[in-house]
């Protein structure tokens, strides 16, 4: 099985900055497409940003758009999702995923078939 850990989260005032990563064992990133989801409580998992194997395809709700930033590093078998300008509407269990091998690019009703613990996002008011 496919673990998928993520750490970063935290409690943060409202324009505070937060890193999340994502770190695959053993090294399963390669070949693959990783998405960032987020569930706020009540509230349908929602897409927030999802990057190609080659990182040159990053799509975003359109929520984030110009506060988060998505990225990879193959060699370390990590994504990242840099998140700035945090809203208390940003406040979620933020979940990372991964694609199945060989599913590269992250169209849209793409399957993940890994998925992270989670870690929890709150951001004051």
């Amino acid at each position: 099985q496919v673990q998928l850990v993520e750490s970063g989260g935290g409690l943060v005032q409202a324009g505070g900055s937060l890193r999340l990563s994502c770190a695959a064992s053993p090294r399963t990133f390669s070949s693959f497409a990783v998405g960032w989801f987020r569930q706020a409580l009540g509230k349908e998992r929602e897409l927030v940003s999802a990057i190609s194997w080659s990182g040159g395809f990053t799509p975003y709700a359109a929520s984030v758009k110009g506060r988060f930033t998505i990225s990879r590093d193959n060699a370390k078998n990590t994504v990242y999702l840099q998140m700035n300008s945090l809203k208390p509407e940003d406040t979620a269990v933020y979940y990372c995923a991964a694609t199945p091998p060989g599913i590269t690019i992250p169209t849209l009703g793409v399957n993940y078939d890994y998925w992270g613990q989670g870690t929890q996002v709150t951001v004051s008011s």
